[in-house]
């Protein structure tokens, strides 16, 4: 897909690798300055430095200082602020159990991060956003954000609160011109899942079955189709689509595809 997102600067969290830097990718790719944000340098340095034209900065969402001085610096350094991907997030490997079993310290680690990190992230870009009189904000929640999976309670309530927080803020900034949509990807091929998914050692190999099973398409999404998903709600031509989540997911939640 292609849009013309000249003159555009978009900021996109967790962009150092998977889905994020697959949107990241895409946007630059289309025009667009990107701004490439995750917690850790190196690794963000080395994605941003592949795209020409693009800046890598160290942001971790769970720290409101460095929300706000990389939003500082965007402001003095770019001047405008058009398109803000919430793609940063995390789930739990080790603690897959019933949630009275489910530690505490990990509910708020994830929530930290998924809903409350989002919700950091978007409050600062809309300040911003509002001053010019336009944005887009597109929010990555989760198939499980949509239909609940078993033992991950904290990631489908985190995922489930980013549904409902997209469609509030979709009301409550769209009077000033910006929109707010998400996109609830499915299981998605990134270099974590393909280890644990499909690796000799990976801890889900045997699942891998079952899982596709319950999946029309039959296979896993690429990064690149959710990034295509992203340039369609970043694409200034789809201008009065707003509080929308977009399920990528291969038609997982269209019904049970299995005969009973």
């Amino acid at each position: 897909m292609q849009c013309d997102l000249a003159g555009k600067v978009s900021l996109v969290t967790g962009a150092a690798r998977g889905i994020g830097q697959a949107i990241a990718e895409a946007l630059a790719a289309n025009g667009s300055t990107v701004v490439f944000t995750d917690v850790e340098e190196s690794s963000v340095r080395e994605a941003s430095d592949r795209v020409p034209g693009s800046y890598g900065k160290v942001m971790d969402v769970t720290k409101v200082n460095q929300i706000e001085s990389v939003l500082g610096w965007i402001k003095s350094t770019l001047g405008r602020l058009d398109i803000v991907v919430n793609n940063a997030g995390i789930n739990t490997l080790a603690h897959r159990v019933t949630i009275d079993e489910f530690p505490r310290s990990e509910w708020d680690r994830i929530l930290a991060v998924d809903l409350t990190g989002l919700y950091e992230v978007s409050r600062a870009s809309a300040s911003l956003m509002k001053s010019q009189g336009s944005g887009r904000i597109i929010n990555i929640a989760s198939i499980a954000g949509l239909v609940p999976l078993r033992l991950q309670c904290a990631f489908v309530a985190a995922k489930a609160g980013v549904v409902n927080l997209t469609k509030a803020m979709a009301l409550e900034l769209g009077p000033h011109g910006i929109l707010v949509n998400g996109i609830a990807p499915g299981s998605t091929l990134t270099e974590g899942t393909r280890k644990l998914f499909y690796g000799e050692d990976g801890s889900f190999r045997s699942s891998v079955a079952q899982m596709l099973a319950h999946i029309p398409l039959g296979r896993p999404g690429e990064t690149r189709e959710i990034a295509v998903a992203a340039l369609f709600l970043a694409d200034p031509e789809n201008s009065y689509m707003n509080g929308h989540i977009l399920t990528v997911d291969g038609g997982w939640t269209a019904g049970y595809a299995r005969e009973f």
